[in-house]
């Protein structure tokens, strides 16, 4: 492997398992910034030596150890912390805490991040950093706000949850309720970043997170919920991306898909209808995720029921408004009333950032096709293109557009 190569390794490696060893580096603390700034130095290390003698057998054990004596260190230089026999057992060079003393951190943290005392509007985003490993510049594009801004919030709560003492547990039950929804939404969040990637790591430890809360708060329909819907998208993954090119849905092959997860994700689908109080609205994952499971029923009936969509998309813009829900209306209305309709629900959204937002592009250029203004579609599916932010989208819509052309020349 050439030394490039080798270092772009050791980046994907590192950036693979920097959430879990902020999540147990910060446990010991409280400290999430002194936690970040070990572990840059320990991947700083990494990048030096990994290219020149390989990449450890065990990677994380690597970074953790090299990031507990950058921080042990740290403490001796400027006496913030006493040194005392854990520190000791913490500079252990072949100390690995086991995988349920991982979970157990991430999910500390987790909850810390969501705690009542950090400002409502940054717990996810924080969520998303600190124990998920997303940069601040990813996370201010998700939630369309400037990265420096983003940036100096993130720093503030850190501080915030040092300053205050917000303990580092697992809250007991009582108080899921107040701090789930956030943690819910983090690691969807997460999930949706590499969604599309066919080994992304950090989808899959989305799911597996996802699968954890469900089990830790079963009586919580909305988590349920989560883990439904993206069992749902995971159960898609072998179909969705074929030859490098991106496969909508509704022309993926159902012999791809993951039988078995599609009936486990109904199952808990099942189970939160059972959980859900009487007389209350379904939670917004419970919509998503009966939508999905409309999608996954084609793999029994043969077809797609639009109405049901059309009319399950109708029921999460009414409780759960976005510019991501209106337009994946428009583009279910034109499949089931027809490409004009489609057209109309278009051209009647009203949210912020809608120009810049590549799939109101794509759809509308679907719709403007089939109504056989090719001229227009072609235009509009070159507004996609250079909104596209993945290479499988990419080249779906370089495929769509090339076959506009043929039509036109």
């Amino acid at each position: 492997m050439s030394l490039t190569g080798a270092q772009a390794r050791a980046e994907d490696v590192a950036r693979a398992v920097c959430g879990k060893l902020i999540a147990m580096l910060a446990n010991r603390t409280g400290d999430i910034i002194a936690a970040e700034d070990a572990l840059a130095d320990a991947f700083v290390s990494a990048l030096k030596t990994w290219p020149e003698r390989g990449i450890p057998d065990k990677p994380e054990a690597w970074l953790l150890t090299v990031a507990k004596n950058r921080r042990i260190d740290q403490a001796r230089r400027d006496a913030r912390l006493v040194i005392t026999d854990e520190a000791n057992e913490m500079a252990d060079a072949q100390a690995i805490e086991p995988e349920d003393a991982q979970l157990d951190d991430r999910l500390k943290l987790l909850f810390v991040c969501a705690h009542p005392a950090i400002d409502e509007g940054i717990r996810t985003p924080l969520m998303l950093q600190t124990v998920l490993g997303l940069e601040a510049e990813q996370i201010a594009k998700a939630f369309l706000v400037n990265p420096s801004a983003m940036a100096q919030r993130l720093v503030r709560a850190k501080k915030k949850i040092k300053s205050a003492g917000i303990p580092f547990v697992v809250p007991e039950p009582e108080a899921y309720p107040e701090r789930m929804g956030a943690v819910l939404e983090a690691v969807y969040g997460a999930y949706a970043v590499d969604w599309l990637e066919g080994d992304g790591d950090l989808s899959h430890e989305a799911f597996f997170l996802s699968n954890i809360l469900a089990e830790l708060a079963p009586e919580n329909p909305e988590a349920l919920g989560l883990t439904a819907l993206i069992g749902f998208i995971e159960a898609r993954r072998d179909a969705r991306v074929i030859d490098g090119v991106l496969v909508p849905v509704p022309k993926q092959d159902v012999e791809l898909w993951d039988s078995q997860l599609i009936e486990r994700s109904v199952s808990l689908l099942t189970q939160a209808s059972l959980k859900r109080v009487p007389q209350t609205a379904l939670g917004r994952f419970q919509l998503e995720a009966a939508i999905q499971s409309v999608h996954a029923a084609r793999s029994v009936t043969g077809k797609t029921d639009w109405l049901a969509l059309s009319q399950l998309y109708a029921g999460l813009m009414h409780a759960y408004p976005s510019i991501g829900g209106a337009v994946s209306r428009a583009a279910v209305v034109a499949e089931d009333a027809g490409p004009s309709e489609g057209l109309r629900m278009l051209d009647v959204i009203d949210f912020a950032g809608l120009d810049t937002y590549q799939p109101f592009h794509a759809v509308r250029a679907y719709c403007l096709a089939e109504i056989g203004r090719t001229a227009d579609a072609a235009e509009a599916y070159a507004k996609a293109i250079s909104l596209c932010r993945d290479r499988p989208s990419k080249l779906w819509l370089e495929q769509k557009i090339a076959g506009l052309q043929k039509k036109m020349a």
